[in-house]
């Protein structure tokens, strides 16, 4: 009789199995290992990238000022040279729009120049402050050097012989303050002569006793240029001895320091030069009794007519220059 044998048929098939099993296991990992490579492989790219990225935001950003690292980072960039371009463009401004112009007689022309920051001025210029001594004097009746005239006003001063520069400063109004704090407001209506000093002004003993004791003799002191709210109107007076033939003009009360005054002649307007005692001469009588043009250190020019040539008398005006 034929029989079967089951008895070494399993153990082959289980040996079978047994080697099956790695390889099939051995293929498995390899293409899981290949899979996760290439997962681990964009990962990391692209946490690469997003790390670039936020650092050069940060980069980029405004240092924390309560960082330890802020501090030399700001030191190093602000050190280094600020980069300009070769060829900057243009600024672009807006056209300020006209200003009004204030009304005035018909026998009078203002003419608002351009010339807006006292480029006319001589050494006393606006917006400049300046640094002193303040001694005091006796002014008397209030006249001096300008000739004036006496004056009820004895808040004057004088000023020192280079700053007085042959008259320019004549009229001019100035605020001084001491270093206590005290300020005052002089007019100019004298000359301090040498030894006074660039920056020394002479007041008046009413002037000096309101910043302090006029026993402190010398006071260091500031002073600057001021355009006064109120000053009236201008004068116009020709000096004593005037003709057809010669003639001195002075005006007096102006807001702003003078610059220059003309005459009008057969040819035009004349420019008079200005002598130490603050008239404006034309010698050989050239322009004498006609229309006078003034100008201010801001190049303001106010044209005045109808002053008859009447000496050592003011005849008033209607007119006054702008405040600055």
């Amino acid at each position: 009789m034929r029989t079967t044998n089951h008895g070494p048929a399993q153990p082959l098939r289980k040996r079978r199995l047994a080697i099956g099993n790695p390889l099939t296991l051995l293929a498995v990992s390899v293409v899981v290992c290949l899979t996760a490579v290439l997962l681990v492989g964009g990962s990391t790219d692209a946490w690469r990238a997003t790390d670039e990225s936020a650092t050069a935001s940060q980069a980029s950003g405004p240092a924390d000022s309560d960082s330890p690292t802020a501090a030399p980072d700001a030191t190093i960039a602000s050190s280094q040279p600020p980069v300009t371009s070769p060829s900057p463009s243009p600024r672009r401004t807006r056209k300020p729009s006209p200003a009004s112009k204030p009304r005035t007689p018909s026998s009078t022309l203002r003419t608002s120049s351009a010339e807006s920051t006292g480029s006319l001025a001589g050494r006393i210029k606006p917006g400049i402050r300046y640094r002193g001594v303040a001694t005091a004097y006796e002014a008397g009746d209030g006249n001096g050097a300008c000739l004036y005239g006496p004056s009820d006003d004895l808040m004057v001063a004088a000023m020192n012989h280079t700053d007085y520069e042959s008259a320019k400063a004549c009229g001019a109004y100035v605020r001084v303050r001491a270093a206590n704090g005290a300020a005052i407001t002089v007019r100019i209506v004298n000359e301090c002569p040498l030894p006074c000093e660039p920056g020394q002004l002479d007041l008046s003993q009413q002037a000096f006793a309101r910043l302090a004791d006029l026993s402190v003799g010398r006071l260091p002191i500031t002073w600057k240029l001021l355009s006064p709210a109120e000053s009236g109107t201008i004068s116009i007076r020709y000096k004593g001895g005037s003709s057809q033939w010669w003639c001195g003009i002075q005006a007096i009360g102006h807001r702003n320091p003078l610059a220059t005054l003309e005459v009008r002649t057969a040819n035009g307007w004349r420019k008079l030069h200005r002598t130490d005692y603050n008239y404006f001469l034309a010698e050989d009588g050239n322009g004498c009794g006609r229309a006078i043009r003034i100008t201010d250190i801001y190049g303001e020019r106010l044209t005045i007519g109808g002053i008859a040539l009447e000496p050592d008398v003011a005849q008033p005006t209607r007119v006054q220059f702008a405040r600055h």
